[in-house]
């Protein structure tokens, strides 16, 4: 079993205990800046870095008072600090702090993230080898086209997960900048030295130019890379819940002992944790939208996006990190019924293989259009009567005249499918 990640090391990044930690450390570092610029003495950056601490619920009982976080924590710290708390937060706004802790905890939510998506990526590259040569059939419309293999759509998975990882390595790359440049970004009262090293401490990249914020053409960027992520679990998940419908049954998701499908009805075993994605993914997709919605604010900065990303960025790493977790297990403990798929690549008597046909007949000097239409002559009687498609095109007389028996049978032989099936794994990097 693969090692994971739980949902109580997110739900970490997002507590207040991170954020105010994350907070006295940038105020820390602040300090040794000035103090290397010479604006506070060493004495003093040593006896702040001793005493300053921070008590949360104290800190809400302030905020309480003067309705803004920023300063009741800055308050609550200078209490302990002492005299040498007039050093801290020099010529620095609250955005400073505050934008630069949030670039720090989507970095960690994200790399949290990135290590999901490498491991469902193991996952399902593991199930598209196990099941390579598993043939099943494709379907467009929700109707049976040709075959593939069980394997291949795995391999599908694996592909756009592996775009996901490289699409969620930008989105972190994108967000890890910090802000230390002041009211409106001049750096007005704080020089530039200070966010370059209060940057550079925490691991950022200094925000090329920002206003009183950060701008939000980043986090937005985040956001919806997060939707597409949810996106494409939603797409896994939709598949495998059209696949455990109960006239098609090829895969199901695992029922453990115990488990109950119905209050109503015991013998039902329903697609839960799929659909529990597939809900999900609808409030990360919501979210990014209102992440977007963000990006507009008014002059050099206003707080309409902050309320708005107390909630959607928490919500939407906690929740992507549920649900790629929750796939990794749903993938790996899927039921599988080779002989049901075996069953519905039968159903309609051969008819999957009708392309097969028209290419033999244009192969064999027949136009497409003269071929399409004996083939189609013959598909859409073997719909009618439930006979088997082969018999009906060796009684065809005019098919006859152009392909023998023999050869018609070798049309409708499933190991067909299989032989361009091991060059796409090699395309995608698939080998054993």
């Amino acid at each position: 079993m693969i090692p994971r990640y739980t949902r109580a090391e997110m739900e970490k990044i997002w507590s207040d205990e991170n954020k105010f930690n994350i907070w006295l450390q940038i105020e820390i570092l602040a300090v040794e800046a000035h103090s290397k610029l010479g604006l506070v003495p060493e004495s003093a950056v040593g006896e702040i870095k001793r005493r300053a601490k921070f008590d949360i619920n104290r800190i809400l009982e302030i905020e309480e008072r003067v309705k803004h976080d920023v300063v009741a924590f800055l308050t609550n710290v200078a209490e302990n600090v002492g005299e040498f708390a007039k050093y801290i937060h020099y010529g620095m706004t609250s955005s400073d702090i505050l934008d630069t802790c949030l670039a720090v905890q989507m970095k960690q939510a994200g790399e949290i993230i990135i290590d999901d998506l490498e491991r469902l990526a193991q996952v399902l590259r593991g199930k598209a080898i196990e099941h390579k040569y598993t043939v099943m059939i494709g379907r467009t419309h929700g109707v049976h086209a040709e075959p593939i293999t069980l394997g291949f759509k795995f391999a599908l998975w694996y592909e756009e997960t592996k775009r996901n990882i490289e699409r969620m390595k930008r989105a972190v790359e994108n967000i890890s900048y910090g802000k230390i440049a002041g009211a409106v970004g001049t750096y007005d009262n704080v020089s530039p030295f200070v966010e370059k090293y209060v940057c550079e401490k925490l691991g950022l990249k200094v925000e090329p130019i920002s206003t009183q914020v950060i701008q939000r053409d980043r986090h937005a960027e985040y956001l919806t890379t997060l939707a597409i992520v949810a996106s494409s679990l939603e797409k896994f998940a939709t598949e495998i819940r059209h696949l455990q419908r109960t006239e098609v049954l090829e895969v199901e998701e695992y029922f453990s002992e115990g488990q109950k499908g119905s209050s109503a009805m015991p013998h039902k075993r329903n697609p839960v944790r799929c659909e529990r994605i597939s809900g999900l993914a609808r409030v990360i997709r919501a979210n990014a939208l209102a992440s977007l919605e963000n990006i507009s604010l008014w002059h050099e900065r206003d707080i309409s996006h902050s309320s708005v990303e107390r909630i959607i960025i928490p919500d939407s790493t906690t929740l992507l990190d549920f649900m790629l977790n929750e796939m990794i297990d749903i993938i790996e403990k899927l039921l599988i019924y080779p002989e049901r798929m075996l069953k519905n690549l039968n159903l309609t008597n051969g008819l999957i293989f009708s392309q097969k046909v028209l290419l033999a007949l244009i192969q064999k000097g027949l136009a497409r259009e003269k071929a399409y239409e004996l083939v189609q002559r013959n598909a859409m009687r073997c719909w009618r009567t439930g006979e088997e498609f082969s018999k009906l095109l060796k009684e065809d007389q005019e098919i006859s005249r152009y392909m023998s028996d023999g050869e018609i049978d070798k049309i409708f032989d499933y190991k067909s499918v299989l032989e361009k099936i091991d060059f796409i794994f090699e395309k995608i990097g698939i080998e054993k």
